[in-house]
């Protein structure tokens, strides 16, 4: 009985406090959205995304691959801590398999380049559009993609917010570079996107990204977007904003991306 008991407070622990800052941000398509455009930037930068050609899962699909890859981060966050878990090791056995593909590994850097992502575009994405996070909060946000870290057994993560800080600019400066790469990508996001929605990204990208990759992208400081956000903010208010979201979200992806809300 006592066994028994033990396993269903298992099965019931989360691997994310259900009260946690993190859940809040990722339970969001809104905030869902900026993630995943400041992560498609980054992405482009990457030295290490010619492992994401390598597949040609990337060129082929730019959206549904980089999509695929926030919408398996909401789902660890919102599992148990055991479904977790399992969900973790699924991706690194993925990665596994890749690397015995192309005969080499993946570098320990681009792993920790894809959690500082998310750990940068949660806190960037939810201050954007909602409010200013406590250190108490970053803090949180660091130790659940950290936890992510350590579970997949990388090596050198930083130990605390602040110390991620100095490591995350670091990362910026050593592992981001313009290449053929970067303007392939960006012109297949314009051709899976179309004109309009393409300069919808690009002004999302310039609100969130960080003065670096600003600066290898050769984004303007002109923020077309800013003043749509309080437009939408009142969208929202008076529960518009889904009927907007529909007619400018992408049709393949849009009944996927409004099921982001919990």
């Amino acid at each position: 009985m006592s066994k028994n008991k033990n396993q269903r407070n298992i099965d019931m622990e989360t691997f994310v406090d259900e009260n946690s800052i993190v859940r809040k941000i990722w339970g969001s398509a809104d905030t869902i959205l900026f993630i995943f455009g400041g992560a498609a930037a980054e992405f482009s930068l990457n030295k290490a995304v010619d492992w994401l050609y390598f597949t040609g899962k990337l060129p082929a699909d730019p959206l549904g691959r980089l999509f695929s890859t926030v919408v398996y981060a909401q789902q660890i966050i919102f599992l148990s801590q055991e479904n977790a878990l399992n969900a973790i090791d699924k991706i690194s056995a993925i990665h596994q398999s890749v690397e015995q593909k192309r005969g080499f590994q993946i570098p320990d850097w681009a792993y920790r380049d894809v959690l500082f992502m998310l750990i940068h575009y949660s806190i960037t994405a939810f201050e954007l559009l909602e409010r200013r996070l406590t250190n108490k909060e970053k803090e949180e946000i660091f130790n659940v993609f950290n936890r992510v870290g350590e579970r997949m057994n990388l090596k050198d993560l930083p130990q605390n917010y602040q110390a991620w800080l100095c490591v995350r600019e670091q990362h910026l400066q050593e592992n981001l570079l313009k290449s053929n790469f970067t303007t392939d990508l960006y012109q297949q996001y314009k051709k899976h996107l179309g004109v309009l929605r393409y300069i919808i990204l690009l002004e999302g990208q310039k609100l969130i990204v960080p003065s670096h990759v600003k600066k290898l992208l050769s984004f303007t400081d002109i923020l077309l977007l800013k003043p749509f956000l309080q437009f939408y903010k009142f969208m929202q208010k008076i529960s518009l904003d889904k009927y907007l979201k529909m007619a400018l979200l992408p049709p393949d992806y849009a009944k996927q991306i409004m099921a982001l809300d919990r």
